[in-house]
């Protein structure tokens, strides 16, 4: 994420906490994050398939996958207050039930007509 100039640049994949469960981030929030994991993970596995054979030779499901990955990736941005006079983006805050909920509809078919660009430093859908 970083090498697209997304920040803050922490990789959902490579990143980890001891919190991280069910029993005490909730089912939803932790079914919720397992999903952006998953896909960004396949988005990740597509990548040489891509680099070699282009967009157009993959599956209906595999480019759904990537353009789901990549709202999430944008998604992920995020406009802090902190950051306003580096971003020149207003600082947002949003709520964590917010975040996960937006996050699922990334994950469902709720946002997959929407341009990848819609969800850049945008803070809650």
């Amino acid at each position: 994420i970083a090498e697209l100039g997304i920040c803050p640049t922490v990789d959902p994949l490579d990143s980890t906490s001891l919190m991280f469960s069910p029993h005490i981030l909730g089912e939803e929030h932790y079914n919720t994050a397992r999903g952006v994991q998953k896909v960004l993970q396949n988005y990740k596995n597509l990548q040489d398939i891509i680099a070699i054979l282009g967009m157009d030779e993959l599956s209906k499901d595999d480019k759904l996958t990537v353009s789901r990955a990549r709202k999430i990736q944008r998604f992920l941005s995020q406009p802090f207050h902190v950051a306003e006079v580096f971003t020149r983006a207003p600082g947002t805050y949003v709520e964590l039930k917010e975040s996960i909920t937006s996050f699922q509809g990334v994950l469902d078919v709720k946002y997959d007509e929407l341009p990848d660009q819609s969800f850049y430093m945008v803070g809650g859908i």
